[in-house]
């Protein structure tokens, strides 16, 4: 097997991500030496436009911190970033605003993302007039338009957000971000904190709304069945590193990474009487200060082998499009 670069330049590709790393430094006490936290690793990976790219690990694997620097939010220890065909990186701060509006963020949290003391006239049309300096006539006739694509009505707009449910204020955080027309949006477990059935309703929105606005999708998320249902591309997140990567039929059904294996198997079926593997992940997520030498995983890893210990696996191709990072794979 060839080392490969998980890239696939071409017309449809909106971002390019390569050899992306973020680094934290923090310090014990005054005295001590900083430690570097290493969130996001030399990842690399290529987002098509009109796709949905999800990303799934388990909580503390650098998901969230990968889609806030794509989007700058966080600035990158080294890599590249292009948007477009414009590299993000070297953007002054007033340049990199013309692109704010092309790539929006919608957080996990509907609670908190919304300032309480703003109507969501407001909230919502508070970008239109940074970016774009409409009169206040446009704006309302923007915002009662964005409401209504997300199912929400015209006497909203003047409702503070402690008035509305967990899922209407999801519905007002995707307007506020579609109200700029953007390209790219990264989706930060949009869902995690609703109710069961608000999900798959605002799953079901965000499906029809990538369909009539042209969006691309980034869609970070622990919930395999939300990936399952939403995305056309996967990369499996562990300790920083991207561990497998490809088309979601790649994934679900030619696993090739164990801990990718091990995540689909923990999942209980929804039916009580189907039979159920029962494999679960052992242990718990190492520290991300002090990590495992040669592969991330292989403490935990049920095929780890001596190699696994004292060499960290390379990403390589396993077949077109399809990548992973393990010394030993299970299709292989």
């Amino acid at each position: 097997m060839q080392q490969e670069k998980p890239d696939r330049n071409n017309g449809d590709t909106l971002i390019q991500v390569d050899h992306l790393k973020k680094y934290f430094e923090i310090k014990k006490n005054f005295y001590s030496r900083p430690l570097q936290v290493k969130a996001v690793d030399d990842c690399g990976f290529a987002i098509r436009k009109n796709t949905v790219f999800g990303v799934v690990g388990e909580s503390g694997s650098g998901k969230t911190t990968l889609g806030r620097v794509i989007l700058r939010l966080i600035e990158a220890t080294g890599g590249s970033l292009v948007f477009d065909g414009t590299d993000l990186m070297s953007l002054s701060n007033q340049e990199l605003r013309l692109f704010r509006r092309r790539m929006q963020i919608i957080s996990q949290d509907p609670y908190n993302s919304l300032h309480p003391r703003k109507v969501v006239k407001k909230l919502i049309g508070e970008g239109l007039q940074i970016h774009f300096q409409l009169s206040s006539q446009e704006i309302d006739e923007r915002v009662k338009q964005i409401l209504t694509s997300v199912g929400l009505r015209e006497e909203h707009m003047y409702r503070y957000p402690h008035e509305f449910s967990g899922g209407q204020r999801q519905r007002i955080a995707i307007a506020r971000a579609l109200v700029l027309k953007p390209e790219f949006i990264v989706l930060d477990e949009p869902t995690s904190a609703l109710d069961v059935s608000v999900q798959a309703i605002i799953l079901k929105m965000l499906k029809e709304l990538k369909r009539d606005f042209a969006l691309t999708y980034m869609l970070i998320t622990h919930d395999l069945a939300v990936i399952d249902y939403m995305a056309d591309y996967v990369a499996v997140m562990y300790l920083g590193q991207l561990v497998e990567m490809g088309k979601k039929d790649d994934i679900f059904l030619k696993t090739a990474h164990p801990y990718a294996r091990l995540l689909i198997d923990s999942v209980p079926p929804p039916t009580p009487n189907k039979q159920w593997s029962g494999k679960v992940l052992s242990g718990e997520i190492p520290s991300p200060i002090h990590m495992p030498s040669g592969c991330r995983f292989h403490p935990r890893c049920p095929y780890a082998r001596e190699l696994c210990g004292s060499k960290e696996p390379e990403l390589v191709e396993l077949q077109p499009g399809h990548f992973v990072r393990c010394h030993f794979p299970l299709d292989a």
